[in-house]
């Protein structure tokens, strides 16, 4: 008897997070977390509660202006070194956005190893922008390269991270944004005073920092005081900018 072919595993778009608009105008994909090596298939709920209750808080604010938010599953759980698996699946992700709705704007939006995907599939044609949320990237090592950022240029980018961390090292997503400013100087980073990795201590904050991020880089809104600040001071102050408790409840436009 013929043995069976194992199949080939898939990344693939989960359903549009609410009510898809009639008219799509612009995109955000989600990134969930991983592990830095693995090639079991990712736990799906758990892997993506983040990312869900970010898109579910960005879908509300940009529903009138077409916004569209999907999870992206990938393959493995892992970065899997080399292969950088979760890349490969942003960037199809990316594709099929292009595929199923056209030349809209695309916002890669990364958690955790999630974040680092992001960084990296930002030189996708369809992306205009990076929203990464405690990035997971690597101990720099001078024997090997350092993370790219030549492909964020022309993006706008916004990492937030808590000062806190400790599975992600909030040291290392600041010197990559400086690098990264050096050559785009659309890049922000926010600090979370004395929170942790699951940022749960400011997770309204945050959200609220997402959504003013994400509805001004897909859609131009004006963004609030703080962001625009952000983008604006030279570093290091555009890269270690404190989210201020209570951020959101009384923003001005």
């Amino acid at each position: 008897m013929a043995q069976q072919a194992t199949p080939v595993r898939r990344a693939r778009l989960g359903r549009a997070i609410g009510p898809e608009p009639t008219a799509v105008s612009g995109v955000v994909l989600l990134l969930p977390g991983g592990d830095e090596t693995s090639h079991r298939k990712p736990a799906p709920l758990l892997a993506t509660s983040y990312v869900r209750t970010l898109g579910r808080r960005l879908v509300r604010a940009g529903r009138g202006e077409g916004l569209a938010a999907h999870v992206v599953h990938y393959r493995f759980r892992g970065w899997n070194g080399s292969a950088a698996n979760q890349v490969s699946d942003a960037l199809w992700a990316a594709d099929e956005v292009v595929r199923r709705y056209g030349d809209v704007p695309v916002c890669l939006a990364g958690v955790d190893m999630g974040g680092r995907a992001a960084l990296h599939a930002a030189g996708h044609d369809a992306v205009n922008s990076v929203l990464a949320v405690a990035p997971w990237l690597p101990e720099e090592d001078v024997a090997a390269s350092p993370e790219p950022v030549k492909q964020l240029g022309g993006r706008r980018v916004l990492i937030v991270h808590g000062t806190n961390d400790e599975r992600t090292d909030p040291e290392l997503s600041f010197r990559l944004a400086a690098r990264a400013k050096k050559a785009n100087r659309d890049v922000c980073r926010f600090e979370v005073h004395a929170d942790g990795h699951g940022l749960h201590q400011y997770r309204e904050e945050v959200l609220a920092l997402a959504e003013d991020f994400v509805m001004g880089v897909l859609f131009g809104r004006v963004f609030s005081r703080p962001v625009a600040d952000a983008f604006a001071a030279p570093p290091p102050l555009g890269l270690r900018m404190p989210l201020a408790a209570g951020f959101g409840k009384s923003l001005r436009r």
